[in-house]
């Protein structure tokens, strides 16, 4: 087995926590996404809602994706964590969610959790994509 990692310069340096954005297994192409959240190169959040975090979330996942050679047609599960209750949130991030995917339907896990990155990280999002 062979691996690479990607970084994409727009997205904060995970490797002070002995990560990479994501990890393609360069024999069968799958792309790993690390847990994609809202944060600056500060390591900081940028949005206090769980909306807009969400919302900045995917865009890193964007991001991401594009750096690995692949696509949101090319995802193929995600697991979504959402501090508190899920289903408190279903009504504003389905929508979101639809669009962002558009006709791309990946496995999906939502996971409502007590804590995650830091006190003020209130989504996180990862994935499984192949790469093209």
């Amino acid at each position: 087995m062979s691996k690479t990692s990607i970084n994409p310069k727009e997205l904060y340096d995970g490797s002070i926590f002995g990560m990479s954005q994501s990890v393609i297994e360069t024999d069968s192409k799958l792309v790993f996404i690390s847990g994609q959240v809202d944060w600056n190169h500060q390591l900081e959040t940028t949005s206090q809602t769980v909306e807009e975090q969400f919302k900045n979330a995917l865009k890193n996942l964007s991001i991401v994706l594009k750096a690995s050679k692949s696509s949101i047609e090319n995802l193929l599960q995600l697991r979504i964590y959402i501090k508190g209750e899920l289903n408190d949130h279903l009504n504003a991030i389905g929508p979101l969610l639809t669009d962002y995917l558009g006709t791309s339907k990946p496995a999906i896990t939502g996971v409502g959790v007590t804590s995650l990155a830091s006190p003020s990280t209130l989504v996180e999002i990862e994935a499984i994509a192949s790469s093209k």
